[in-house]
């Protein structure tokens, strides 16, 4: 299933006031941010730009929260909602029945993000590897592929990053993607499909 999918099941499952809530929300980060793409992890819809997370949107019992997960790094501007706390990372914005979205103030926080993954997309493409970037980019085509991709650990995504790059020739490597492409696609992690074969 596609994380859209996955996403549209989890606010369907919601009462009637969240789910008013989250579709409007959904509306609003698309267009403050169009190059976002919606992931499926930790049983919650996150939203992701340049490979790294944007923003999650949970559901709890008495309100629906909004994670900025770098909200601390927004510079400081008049804004509708309470900043962050000095000794924490993020931001939440929270919303309780009845309660108005300022949509402006939302989408001002969603820009802010946005500018922010990208500028530290920049900096950290200066010194990525190049096989890297065509591994990601081939991911980026299949829809299945790059949700997998998404869900992966930092550590599982290294692997299959150096199995790739451990290739002598440029063939060797074309060939690892393609076939990286298509384990990823099914969800395996190197060590399980090293595991698949070895029990094959």
């Amino acid at each position: 299933m596609l994380p859209s999918e996955q996403i549209n099941l989890y606010i369907a499952e919601q009462p009637e006031w969240q789910r008013k809530l989250m579709v409007r929300l959904r509306q609003l980060i698309h267009s403050a941010c169009p190059e976002v793409e919606e992931a499926w992890r930790a049983q919650a819809p996150h939203f992701d730009l340049a490979s790294q997370p944007l923003l999650t949107i949970t559901a709890g019992k008495t309100c629906i929260s909004v994670q900025f997960p770098k909200g601390a790094q927004f510079k400081s501007t008049r804004q509708p909602y309470e900043p962050c706390a000095e000794d924490k990372p993020g931001r939440t914005v929270k919303f309780h029945e009845g309660s108005a979205i300022h949509e402006a103030g939302f989408s001002s926080l969603v820009t802010k993000a946005a500018a922010l993954n990208q500028k530290l997309a920049k900096a950290g493409s200066e010194g990525k590897d190049p096989l890297h970037t065509e591994l990601e980019a081939v991911l980026r085509k299949d829809p299945s592929a790059w949700a997998n991709w998404g869900s992966f650990s930092p550590s599982c995504r290294r692997e299959y990053e150096e199995w790739v790059n451990d290739g002598r020739s440029e063939e060797t490597r074309k060939r690892r993607i393609a076939q990286a492409l298509e384990m990823i696609r099914t969800g395996f992690t190197r060590q399980e499909e090293e595991h698949r074969v070895k029990g094959a």
